[in-house]
């Protein structure tokens, strides 16, 4: 059993991925002992039940704070008062972000919001250890669709995509930022790089293709009957093209094991996470999926419906399910919903962009989840929360 006293400090943690390691931390992943205390950081006010974490007295959560605050100072004192043992903390992980449709000012946001939050630790915690930072698949090229150009599959040694390309990431203004922070620090850091994530988030996510999912398979169900087929609502293209999916919890788990392992970690390494060492297709996922809500499946068809402009048709027949099963009436149609995610996943990310993950299994890492490990338990957590019937 472990007897170190580890304190982690979660940036982000009502989103998609920040719960996740939430919850893995409180599970006390990998072992019994190894976390003695974990603070929840959240944007929006969140209750211990909504937030579907296990009961755990070593947990404290904390909304309200200003990552945008104008000033270090003031921002350290807000901390300061809200986490009053912030000189404890031994981990940092950071999922904080704030979606602006102007880039140059969401960039900006980008960069001062980690700023704010790993200067702050640095400062005021002499015990910190080690920060976690995620980057994701545009690293690699994603947004570029047809233009992309990296070979697949894709490795973490490849290098950085270059301008016009690179403009339009936020991610290498923050890396760069942290590598130059972090020199000659006492602690260490590193970047993982998931694509596709799907999870469970209490407060609803900007980028939920579960949840979008999950809506539009119920509301089928309902219009076309139990068992009725689902056409895939992509094209053929993306129906075969290859990909890793990221499950949160095994994002949460293999990040965990980075951060106990600075040794392999440390020093700003980056590595791809997934749900498998194997790249997967929505061929393959999709009959699967279907079947979960007691549907068949189909390839693409002429009668495919893009997701999110099926669930806005049938917004009435929805409401009739958030009054029939005492659903939240949050969810389908949520103000933080980013327009078009769904199209960027469903139908545009045509290509193969599967992961090379022999760097973290090659460090040790040894977990390796079936689809229906992360879809099933999302969903069901989904179901538990009274979001999906």
């Amino acid at each position: 059993m472990a007897t170190t006293k580890r304190h982690a400090l979660v940036f982000g943690a009502s989103g998609v991925t920040g719960w996740a390691v939430v919850k893995q931390l409180l599970l006390d992943y990998p072992e019994a002992g190894t976390w003695s205390e974990v603070t929840a950081l959240t944007n929006r006010p969140l209750s211990l039940e909504l937030s579907q974490w296990p009961k755990a007295g070593k947990l404290n959560i904390v909304s309200g704070l200003n990552l945008l605050d104008p000033s270090q100072e003031a921002f350290n004192g807000a901390i300061k008062e809200k986490i009053p043992n912030i000189d404890t903390v031994t981990h940092v992980f950071y999922y904080a972000y704030k979606a602006n449709p102007n880039f140059d000012q969401e960039k900006k946001d980008a960069v001062d919001m980690l700023v704010r939050a790993v200067t702050a630790v640095d400062m005021l915690s002499p015990a910190l250890e080690f920060v976690a930072f995620q980057t994701g698949a545009k690293m690699y090229g994603f947004l570029l669709q047809e233009d992309h150009y990296h070979p697949v599959p894709l490795k973490e040694s490849l290098p950085r995509l270059k301008p016009p390309f690179s403009d339009q990431l936020f991610y290498h203004a923050q890396l760069d930022w942290l590598g130059s922070y972090a020199k000659g620090k006492s602690w260490t850091w590193c970047e993982t790089r998931p694509d596709i994530v799907v999870g469970f988030a209490p407060n609803h996510s900007a980028y939920s293709l579960a949840a979008s999912l999950a809506i539009y398979f119920s509301l089928w169900k309902v219009i076309n009957g139990p068992g009725s087929v689902v056409p895939f609502p992509g094209t053929n293209k993306s129906w075969k093209a290859k990909h890793n999916e990221a499950g949160s919890e095994m994002i949460g788990k293999s990040t965990i094991f980075l951060a106990l392992h600075p040794e392999i970690s440390g020093g700003g390494e980056a590595f791809n996470v997934a749900t498998s060492s194997k790249y997967s297709t929505w061929e393959e996922k999709w009959p699967m999926l279907c079947e979960y809500f007691g549907l068949k499946s189909a390839p693409p068809s002429d009668n495919s419906r893009e997701v999110r402009a099926y669930i806005n048709d049938n917004m009435g027949r929805w409401k009739e399910l958030e009054q029939k099963y005492g659903l939240r009436d949050d969810i389908a149609q949520s103000g933080i919903t980013m327009p078009g995610f769904e199209i960027l996943h469903l139908i545009l990310a045509d290509f193969d962009r599967q992961y090379d993950m022999s760097k973290i299994y090659r460090a040790g890492f040894k977990e390796d989840y079936s689809v229906m490990d992360i879809w099933g338990k999302t969903w069901d957590e989904m179901r538990k929360a009274k979001m999906i019937p």
